[in-house]
């Protein structure tokens, strides 16, 4: 019900957006855009999880492929009692991963070449039940719509752009859009979508991590494993979408601006590995 409620407030706050946007744009289109974000809503419900697999370069591989990854997969989500999500692959140096689809029964997790070179075996699974623990808390659905609308208001914002360079586009009584308004809509709405993605982001992070440390029993394997991805996020290049960034296991985005990084839908590494500490800590034989 929780996770109803947010995907309920997230659409609305992402079409109060996208109209917003319209408005200024075409200022005589308004219901148009009204209309364009209701079909955006539906489709980004039914079809978030194909979107962001086209828009990251995923590929969906057999078991006769990825024999070890589909085994690891298919135990978590047994463990999970969940179906067997989807695997992917991205073809990406950047060891990272994550997990979409509307609900358990159309989960996917995909992960890149990069992690797969990098992480042993059990950190491996670790950060696999990390991204099962997604799919069972059922949490994807508002992470991948959000993803979607923050990518269709960051495009509509540039459209928004390139129409004040050419003056703007008048309404069926002549008049032109506020160029002030649309300045400072394109300025704040990829802002507002990113805030919005912020605070969904940060505590499903927490609860995804103590529910992989739980599933594959090994917190301390987990926190290994987000130590390795934080170091080589910041050090390789990710060709990723700002928008898809608040779905990865850690921010593939790290290594940018210091300003960008204050905005970023993760929590920080750190607070993370301790709190995995702390939880391997009060397991039976914890240190």
């Amino acid at each position: 019900m929780k996770n109803q409620l947010k995907t309920i407030l997230l659409l609305g706050v992402m079409s109060a957006l996208l109209i917003g946007i319209g408005r200024v744009l075409s200022p005589g289109y308004t219901a148009a855009f009204v209309v364009m974000a209701a079909i955006m809503n539906l489709g980004a419900y039914f079809f978030s999880d194909r979107v962001v697999l086209r828009i990251s370069g995923a590929r969906e591989v057999s078991a006769a492929e990825a024999p070890d990854l589909h085994a690891l997969v298919e135990e978590l989500a047994q463990r999970a009692g969940i179906p067997k999500p989807r695997v992917c692959i991205m073809d990406q140096e950047q060891p990272n991963a994550f997990a979409t689809g509307r609900n358990p029964a159309h989960g996917v997790v995909a992960v890149t070449t990069g992690i797969l070179q990098l992480l042993d075996r059990r950190e491996l699974r670790a950060v696999l039940a990390h991204e099962i623990g997604h799919v069972a808390h059922r949490d994807i659905l508002v992470a991948s719509i959000a993803a979607v609308m923050a990518a269709a208001i960051g495009y509509a914002a540039q459209s928004l752009m390139f129409a004040g360079m050419f003056g703007g586009r008048r309404d069926d009584s002549g008049e032109r859009g506020s160029g002030g308004a649309g300045l400072l809509l394109m300025l704040v709405a990829p802002l507002a979508a990113t805030l919005v993605q912020l605070g969904i982001s940060r505590s499903r992070e927490y609860l995804a991590d103590e529910a992989g440390a739980n599933l594959s029993g090994e917190p301390e394997s987990l926190a290994r494993a987000l130590r390795k991805l934080e170091h080589y996020a910041a050090a390789i290049p990710a060709d990723v979408a700002p928008a898809t960034a608040s779905l990865y296991i850690v921010n593939p985005l790290t290594g940018g601006a210091r300003l960008a990084r204050l905005f970023s839908t993760h929590p920080s590494t750190e607070d993370r590995v301790a709190r995995l500490l702390e939880l391997a800590a009060t397991r039976p034989g914890g240190g």
